[in-house]
């Protein structure tokens, strides 16, 4: 067993190749041979994103706090919370961050194909990402 205390990896700034605004990950596990499954931590303060991508074997997110959303390609998007498990399919294209004015972690899990966990794509424009759940345009909403 190898218990890996709170703390004692350093946290990282998502890149900006990936990501949208401001983003910390911080590390859970990495796999080592034979095993392929590796988790973060991952907190997306308000606006942040992913880009969209893929996963060759799938990824389970656990938000853990805040509020956020998500979406797969040709899908609304759809707002997750606090509680909330989400199942992403091997090769399903999505993103995934806060909302534009709540922070969201959440625990990401995924498994490594040929040593590749993440298909990286491009990034999520602000249109895109201001339609909104249920593709309401909130570019001019001050208060909902």
């Amino acid at each position: 067993m190898k218990l890996m205390r709170a703390g004692s990896q350093p946290s990282q700034k998502g890149p900006d190749e990936y990501f949208t605004g401001s983003v910390r990950i911080d590390p859970l596990y990495a796999a080592t041979e034979p095993a392929r499954v590796s988790a973060g931590q991952v907190t997306f303060e308000p606006g942040a994103r992913s880009a969209w991508h893929t996963h060759p074997l799938g990824q389970i997110l656990v938000v853990t706090a805040g509020c956020g959303w998500t979406q797969c390609e040709g899908e609304p998007i759809v707002e997750i919370r606090a509680g909330d498990t989400i199942w992403c399919p091997p090769g399903h294209k999505h993103w995934h961050g806060a909302s534009p004015t709540t922070a969201m972690t959440h625990i990401a899990i995924q498994e490594a194909l040929d040593g590749k966990a993440v298909i990286w794509m491009e990034k999520v424009t602000d249109e895109e990402y201001l339609a909104g759940p249920g593709g309401v345009d909130r570019t001019h909403i001050v208060d909902e």
